[in-house]
């Protein structure tokens, strides 16, 4: 899959869509490691006890993504991360640059202000997709960026190859379509309804 170069995300790469969850891979694949949070650090909701974890991997300028943030995050959040049923993590799976952007801004934002940020991008995907620099440029400083913060963010390469990295992982354990789910490490493949997680997510509860 190949990834824009760094001035198409600057100056107006379109979303992608068409990446479905649910799309398994045709090979083997060695889940080992999956649980092993990257160099970085994981962006974790929920607490460490709870019984059933829930990975997602995701891009911030995949349609799909937004519908499920939009329509049954909140409610999954609710129900399962804040009672503490449900330990939440999000991965990084940018699949164009306009994405990865987005998650640099969100990791070089105050870790308390990463999940904030992605639930901007997904809200308001249509409209900063249209022009991602300008797009996020607005965003980061409704966040407390200044413009001399944004541009650093946006040229520092260490985060970028941390981003990419997580997404090379990800490969390698098949992920191929986004969103993709992993529960208690087992790839979830069913539909993104809050209905379809509550029937996979409460057996594990008891």
């Amino acid at each position: 899959m190949k990834m824009l170069n760094k001035r198409e995300v600057l100056f107006g790469s379109a979303a992608l869509g068409g990446l479905l969850l649910g799309v398994a891979p045709s090979y083997a694949v060695d889940l080992t490691g999956l649980n092993d949070a990257p160099a970085f650090g994981e962006m974790v909701l929920g607490p460490d006890t709870a019984k059933v974890t829930v990975i997602e991997y995701a891009s911030a300028t995949c349609p799909h993504c937004a519908a499920f943030y939009n329509e049954t995050f909140g409610t999954l959040k609710k129900e399962y991360i804040d009672t503490g049923k449900v330990r939440f993590i999000l991965r990084e799976f940018p699949h164009n640059d306009a994405a990865l952007a987005a998650f640099m801004l969100a990791r070089c934002a105050p870790k308390e202000k990463y999940f904030p940020l992605i639930d901007v991008f997904f809200a308001t995907q249509p409209e900063w997709t249209q022009n991602p620099l300008a797009g996020l440029n607005k965003i980061a400083q409704q966040a407390g960026f200044t413009q001399e913060s944004f541009d650093a963010c946006m040229k520092n390469e260490t985060v970028a190859k941390d981003i990419l990295a997580v997404r090379s992982k990800a490969e390698g354990f098949g992920v191929t379509g986004i969103p993709t789910f992993f529960v208690n490490g087992e790839r979830y493949e069913g539909e993104n309804t809050i209905e379809a997680f509550r029937a996979k997510i409460d057996p594990l509860l008891t």
